[in-house]
């Protein structure tokens, strides 16, 4: 059943919008402290460049075997093409890529030693969109989102998504009958009224709810209720190393424990749930069956060092061994 599930992503055209991002890793090792001040010296041994942000949720469609369209907003600048490089290079079209010259590509680079991050440093701005940016955005979602089959919205809280992008974005889908996936943060929320996958972790959904859950029972309820407030048809709430909750209106919600053996990075994870999730489901997958994928996806991920992308072997492997 997985199989043939997994084999109907190729049939999926998915459009991710959002904020996306350059990952920039320094790889080394410490082995002294400075003379200098009581801080590590890293003898640097080599550096790479990944897909972050929207950029890693579109990788993750398309090494999952859908088509994946990208479409945001970088600046002017080398990270820009320095990630555009990157991606022609991953194979994804960079025809969705809107350079603004009055904004910063966001560039994250984190340096690492033994498999240990030890500092990241972000480059970027995060102010809203002018109104030449948003109307090129809008423009360029009218061209691409018609014949796709889901729309993916990747929210950093960057200033891409604007409350003008995300209701434009909403309207369109459904005006065109194309089911919504979002990744959110606590910005706009309420913008994202009605779609139809959801899917914060635990603390982004303690930031949306200005609270702390007391116990489980508070998180269940809280989350439950926030569902039903925003009309949201499947709520998923990813807990790190407690696995997934899937909230789709049933008396219960459903867990799944992680489904990662060991966690060596959870960057990017998130991005692969969200990928792995929106093409289980528009394959015909329920949302219990597209959530049980998308938690070995992101069992896969957590695997691997920096931003990650997962395949359909990795997946299916994950999968038939832990059944």
């Amino acid at each position: 059943m997985i199989r043939e599930l997994l084999a109907k992503f190729g049939k999926q055209r998915v459009l991710v919008l959002g904020d996306i991002m350059l990952d920039h890793y320094i790889w080394g090792k410490v082995e002294r402290i400075s003379a200098e001040a009581p801080v590590p010296v890293l003898e640097a041994q080599r550096e790479e460049f990944r897909l972050g942000g929207a950029a890693n949720a579109a990788l993750n469609v398309k090494s999952l075997g859908g088509d994946a369209i990208l479409l945001g907003v970088t600046g002017r600048d080398s990270a820009a093409q320095d990630l555009k490089q990157l991606m022609e290079h991953k194979g994804l079209a960079t025809d969705g890529l809107i350079a603004d010259p009055n904004r910063r590509t966001t560039l994250k680079t984190r340096i690492v030693a033994t498999n240990q991050q030890i500092v990241r440093i972000d480059r970027e701005t995060k102010i809203d969109l002018g109104n030449e940016a948003r109307t090129a955005i809008l423009d360029r979602l009218r061209k691409l989102l018609p014949g796709c089959q889901a729309l993916i919205i990747e929210d950093y809280n960057k200033g891409v998504l604007t409350r003008e992008v995300i209701s434009g974005a909403l309207e369109l889908a459904a005006s065109l009958q194309i089911p919504v996936a979002v990744d959110p943060k606590h910005k706009n929320i309420r913008q994202y009224r009605g779609v139809d996958i959801f899917k914060p972790n635990f603390r982004e959904l303690q930031d949306i709810l200005d609270m702390e859950f007391e116990s489980e029972d508070a998180f269940l309820d809280a989350a439950s209720q926030l569902r039903g407030d925003m009309q949201i048809k499947n709520l998923i709430v990813t807990r790190g190393s407690l696995g997934m909750y899937v909230f789709d209106g049933g008396k219960q919600a459903r867990h799944l424990p992680t489904a990662a053996r060991e966690v060596f990075d959870v960057s990017g994870a998130g991005d692969t749930v969200i990928s792995a999730l929106t093409l289980a489901y528009v394959s015909g997958a329920d949302i219990h069956l597209a959530a049980k994928v998308a938690n070995h996806a992101a069992g896969v991920a957590c695997g691997i060092v920096g931003t990650a992308s997962v395949g359909p072997d990795e997946l299916l492997k994950s999968y038939n061994e832990q059944r």
